[in-house]
């Protein structure tokens, strides 16, 4: 027995005083509204309704239960309908993981204007390079930069793909001068990051050459790797989105602007996409509308 529905098969022949017309308030048959009755008086163990062929009339039982029948099914409804609207309207608390260049270069640019656009919203932002467990970390979204996406249990969608570039500051480009070439770029002051010593940089005529980096300033966060940039310090590859505001001020320019890195593909991941909180839909697309004129 669907406890829930009898429930509602009972109030409706409570309010509608008989069973045709309960039947039709439910648009389904007498029978069926007969039936429904019946398994809940079973399960019960109590008579709810005093019916014949002419009148009915609720129980002193059947009095209690229907008010406490019309408590439960308006609380749930009330529950049901406020979970709907939540889906609908994108508020709540939304837990991000970022990497740390999202948190510290990127994250003034896009984040005031989400919060404007919604108020609902609150937003608490942990950055960290590493891929967390998004769910038993209880993360709704992560935003990722890197290479083509492997094989996940996360759904992925791809927010934009960015050229990875080199740049260096005016005043280094000044004291230095620019590399011709890519044999020309060990003869410069070099600035590393990651794991890897090598660039590989390739242009537009499908050529690439790799380099064994002589680095002069090696780092494992993205943030001291742009600030010794921004200081004349040398050059270094960054996603063009990362720079792109660098370049447009002129706080850093082009080197070798003809060759790239690669390219790094930026996602926001979420476990399921079925019944997506609006909140989640609401930060993907924005920020899918933020990157694509960035890349």
């Amino acid at each position: 027995m669907n406890q829930m529905l009898a429930m509602r098969v009972f109030r409706s022949i409570a309010e509608a005083k008989g069973f045709s017309a309960a039947a039709e308030r439910l648009d389904t048959t007498h029978s069926s509204v007969s039936r429904h009755l019946q398994q809940l008086e079973s399960a019960l163990g109590v008579r709810l309704i005093n019916r014949n062929t002419r009148h009915m009339s609720l129980t002193a039982a059947g009095e209690g239960y229907y008010s406490a029948c019309v408590d439960i099914l308006d609380r749930v409804d009330a529950a049901s309908q406020a979970a709907a609207r939540e889906q609908e309207r994108p508020s709540g608390l939304l837990r991000i993981s970022a990497p740390l260049v999202v948190g510290t270069l990127e994250l003034a640019h896009w984040l005031p204007a989400f919060q404007a656009r919604y108020p609902d919203i609150w937003v608490d932002l942990s950055c960290s390079d590493p891929l967390v467990d998004l769910v038993a970390d209880g993360f709704d979204v992560a935003l990722r930069i890197c290479g083509p996406l492997a094989d996940s249990s996360l759904v992925a969608r791809q927010l934009s793909v960015s050229p990875l570039v080199l740049v260096a500051a005016p005043a280094y480009v000044f004291k230095c001068g620019l590399p011709r070439s890519v044999a020309e770029l060990n003869e410069h002051r070099l600035l590393t990051y990651g794991a890897s010593a090598q660039w590989t940089l390739g242009n537009e005529s499908g050529q690439s050459a790799t380099l064994d980096c002589r680095s002069t300033f090696h780092t494992d966060t993205i943030t001291a790797l742009h600030a010794c940039a921004l200081a004349g310090g040398g050059i270094a590859a960054f996603t063009l989105a990362t720079v792109k505001d660098d370049l447009l001020t002129g706080r850093l320019v082009r080197i070798l602007p003809e060759h790239t890195l690669g390219e790094r593909h930026y996602y926001a991941l979420y476990p399921n996409a079925r019944h997506l909180p609006a909140k989640v839909r609401a930060f993907v697309d924005y920020m899918a509308q933020y990157y694509q004129g960035r890349g």
